[in-house]
């Protein structure tokens, strides 16, 4: 609109006089680490279990860790690769799972250090889709045998299924209620209190921007508050510093 009325085509510009609306800050939920060990107790043996504790490990986000395949992890060099994605798309009138190479942000391409206890489980898993190929023969999905987080039968776990059976564990199991998508944040709060500065949760969790990881997770990074109001403290001639955790 600003281009036409440069060119004369319309007298003003009417957007000038909307306002903008302004920006609500994102107050992430989370889990604390006994939450987490409480989770991944009573998920033992589930058809989510790889899933979510590889999304509670690097951040992921659900579309990651769906897209994850084989190939991606690294065995020998102990690395494993997120450069592949799973989303739903509505095909002839129903939604289906689709594979993307190309990710949220660029930033989003990264490699990551393979971590033992996903190492294992990952190693687990795939003793275990092998077997069920000798069990189901010809009625074993071929499909997906590149993909890492697939269903008994082989066929991709669907996104929409992630959520809905995330949701169906929480409320079994009488956990506080948090979504899928939160074992993201729930693995940045929990590095961020466990001292890894905030740039590099910035890459771990693949943000575009520093920006973006400060704006989610500046009021949980207790280190710096506990920083600044020893600083603080110190005004007005008080040099009592704080305690290293706050209670």
């Amino acid at each position: 609109m600003q281009s036409a009325v440069k060119k004369e085509m319309i007298p003003r510009n009417s957007a000038d006089s909307v306002d903008k609306p302004k920006k609500n800050h994102y107050q992430a939920a989370h889990y604390t680490e006994a939450e987490m060990l409480e989770l991944f107790k009573v998920i033992e043996g589930d058809p989510l279990e790889l899933p979510i504790k590889i999304a509670a490990y690097y951040g992921l986000r659900r579309s990651e860790v769906l897209g994850l395949k084989w190939e991606a992890v690294n065995f020998q060099e102990k690395t494993l690769a997120i450069n592949h994605k799973i989303i739903e798309a509505k095909v002839d009138g129903r939604f289906v799972p689709v594979g993307e190479d190309v990710l949220k942000t660029k930033s989003s391409i990264r490699t990551l250090p393979l971590l033992p206890v996903i190492e294992e489980l990952l190693l687990q898993e795939k003793e275990k889709q092998e077997f069920m190929q000798k069990i189901f023969k010809g009625s074993y999905c071929k499909d997906y045998r590149e993909y890492i987080c697939i269903d008994q039968t082989g066929k991709l776990l669907r996104p929409n299924f992630v959520t809905e059976h995330f949701a169906y564990l929480i409320k079994k199991f009488g956990l506080k209620k948090i979504r899928f998508h939160d074992l993201r944040h729930t693995c940045a709060s929990l590095l961020l209190a466990n001292g890894v500065p905030m740039k590099q949760i910035q890459v771990w969790l693949g943000h575009s921007t520093f920006s973006t990881t400060a704006d989610i997770y500046a009021h949980l990074d207790m280190s710096a508050q506990i920083q600044t109001g020893n600083v603080a403290g110190m005004l007005f001639g008080q040099v009592k510093s704080l305690p290293n955790a706050l209670t």
